[in-house]
């Protein structure tokens, strides 16, 4: 069970400071506070800070604040009097916290604290550790080091043992004294971070910890103990009814982030998209951008915002045109264009009989020869020294589409670079799948075992194929498909570095050459492509020598992490959806 707090409304007044030195009160629901003077109050604690609404001058000035959360913490705007306000003013960094806000009056009669074996006391510094162990075990924020020790002198931290051991908590919750933390008017408190272990056998505990706050602030002289539940935590909310606790009116407002992301980003859309799609949608949906999924199978998908409508088929969108995608599709238009913008490209010709391939690997003693259209690296074979292996790679390639192209072997690294809209976001060399002996397994097995690991860490999107090219590879270096591989050799067994190949991909944006990202972004004009992937062989990341080999209309944007594919792409679709209120200190 997790709790946050929430809005407060009216009660009777005791105990608040004098008039001209108190923040706002929400004395009555829905009508104009008296004129009164105000500060922003936050409270710090330890997860976060608390803003109490109530003492902001307006949304808009709540709403500056709550963005310049720091990251990793998570901070809540509550007594919010005009949600909608704030929203309006920041709507892709903020959100309307999906939870019931329930007040315990404190000066009504309370349920008895039932003698269970639980012991309600004050954290002590040393409890810290525990209480971390509390909030980590359910997937809660933990307290910053030392917070324990010099906590806000408005907050209070009980704890609860059980069987009377303090070196293992069963639970801890949170308490925030709104007198203390900002003169409050109306006397409140509000109860924060209720978390039970999950593996305690003992019944009870969260209970226990809700009487035992409840029963700290009455003494205090508070007036009553506000909470918030999640609207569909139907335990807990039955919980807090049997204790007394009634709804109110009031709610919560807090930042997109990562930490919040499950409460606000929707259900799952239908079908199981591959990670390609799974990471445009998923960005767009921390955005609040609506997606519907078209196929599923095929990573088709539409993503909606207001009246602006985009369809895509994974990095693949309307905004790429038809004639801009037919410039990529057809790789030797590919070269030639970008061979007339002066732009370095190896030699390469169309071929029309298996003769041409010949006379071709006379000319160059190492080419590769490829379908003039195609993806994923089918069909393409690389390095080819031999008659034999020209002829085989022509029939091959001729099988999967009417043309053939064979272009010069440039011997060096395979880079991958990703152009959105005018600037490079990524920049990644990617190396062909790979296997090592152990001198046990042969070498399909070993292959096997590589191709299942690739799978299971893409999704099922990589893996290793047993055809003529890989074979052909293992020839080339001397072993068939069952030898046993000797300890510690390794052995590439594949030529292409394509990730649906077996291939693994190595970021390296921060090292790349300034002459190579130039190269990417005038290419990327050539073709009038907004999102492009460009397939380089360098001599390294970064160096300026180079040769484009392809450009790809449809780049797998997941096999760039940690470089903001995704973001940027979803900028690109939806400027307006530019976190432009972004925190200055990172943001969760």
């Amino acid at each position: 069970m997790s709790i946050t707090a929430t809005d407060s409304s009216a009660v009777p007044r005791r105990g608040h400071a004098p008039e001209d030195d108190v923040p706002l009160s929400l004395q009555q629901w829905g009508t104009p506070p008296r004129a009164v003077r105000r500060r922003a109050a936050t409270v710090d604690c330890g997860w976060g800070r608390l803003l109490f609404g109530q003492t902001f001058d307006g949304p808009e000035q709540l709403a500056d604040r709550l963005v310049e959360e720091t990251i990793g913490e998570r901070d809540i705007a509550f007594y919010v009097r005009e949600p909608h306000v704030a929203l309006s003013i920041a709507p892709q960094a903020l959100f309307l916290d999906p939870s019931h806000a329930f007040r315990l009056a404190l000066d009504a009669p309370q349920p008895d604290e039932a003698d269970s074996g639980v012991i309600i006391r004050a954290a002590r510094p040393s409890d810290e550790g525990e209480v971390n162990r509390l909030y980590t075990s359910r997937g809660m924020v933990p307290l910053r080091d030392g917070y324990c020790a010099d906590r806000h002198p408005a907050v209070e931290i009980l704890v609860a043992e059980v069987d009377g051991d303090p070196d293992r908590l069963a639970g801890v919750v949170m308490g925030v004294d709104h007198l203390t933390a900002f003169r409050d008017p109306d006397n409140g408190s509000s109860l924060w971070a209720l978390a039970v272990d999950p593996q305690a056998a003992q019944p009870g505990i969260g209970r226990a910890l809700t009487l035992g706050l409840a029963r700290h602030m009455r003494e205090a002289g508070r007036a009553f103990l506000d909470l918030s539940v999640l609207h569909d935590n139907e335990q807990a909310i039955a919980l807090y009814r049997q204790l007394g606790f009634t709804q109110i009116p009031v709610y919560c407002i807090k930042t997109r982030n990562s930490i919040n992301q499950k409460l606000y980003i929707g259900p799952e859309p239908d079908g199981d998209l591959n990670i390609y799609a799974r990471i445009i949608i998923d960005e767009a949906r921390r955005r609040g951008i609506s997606v519907e999924v078209e196929d599923a199978a095929a990573g088709i998908f539409t993503l909606a915002n207001g009246a602006r409508m985009v369809r895509c088929r994974e990095s693949l969108s309307d905004l790429t045109t038809a004639v801009a995608m037919s410039r990529c599709d057809d790789k030797a238009l590919t070269r030639r264009l970008l061979d007339r913008a002066g732009l370095a490209v190896p030699d390469q010709i169309m071929l029309h009989t298996p003769e041409d391939a010949v006379a071709f690997l006379e000319k160059h003693r190492r080419i590769v020869v490829k379908p003039a259209r195609g993806e994923q690296g089918r069909g393409v074979f690389v390095d080819l020294r031999r008659r034999s292996e020209v002829l085989v790679a022509y029939e091959t390639a001729r099988r999967l589409g009417d043309q053939v192209i064979a272009e010069e072997f440039v011997t060096g690294e395979d880079l991958r670079i990703i152009v959105i809209d005018g600037e490079v976001v990524a920049a990644a060399i990617r190396r062909p799948a790979t296997i090592v002996g152990d001198g046990t397994h042969t070498v399909i097995e070993l292959i096997e075992k590589q191709s299942r690991r690739r799978a299971a860490a893409t999704g099922g999107e990589s893996r290793i194929p047993l055809d003529e090219e890989t074979e052909r590879c293992v020839r080339a270096a001397g072993f068939g498909f069952t030898d046993v591989l000797p300890q510690g050799e390794a052995l590439a067994v594949r030529k292409t570095a394509n990730l649906h190949t077996g291939g693994t991909i190595h970021d390296v944006t921060e090292h790349l050459h300034a002459d190579l990202a130039a190269a990417a972004i005038r290419a990327a004009a050539v073709l009038h492509m907004p999102l492009v992937g460009f397939d380089f062989i360098v001599r390294a990341p970064d160096q300026p020598h180079y040769r484009i080999i392809e450009a790809n209309e449809r780049p797998g944007l997941a096999n760039h992490e940690p470089q903001p594919t995704a973001e940027k792409f979803v900028d690109f679709l939806f400027p307006e959806t530019r976190a432009s209120r972004r925190p200055a200190r990172g943001g969760a």
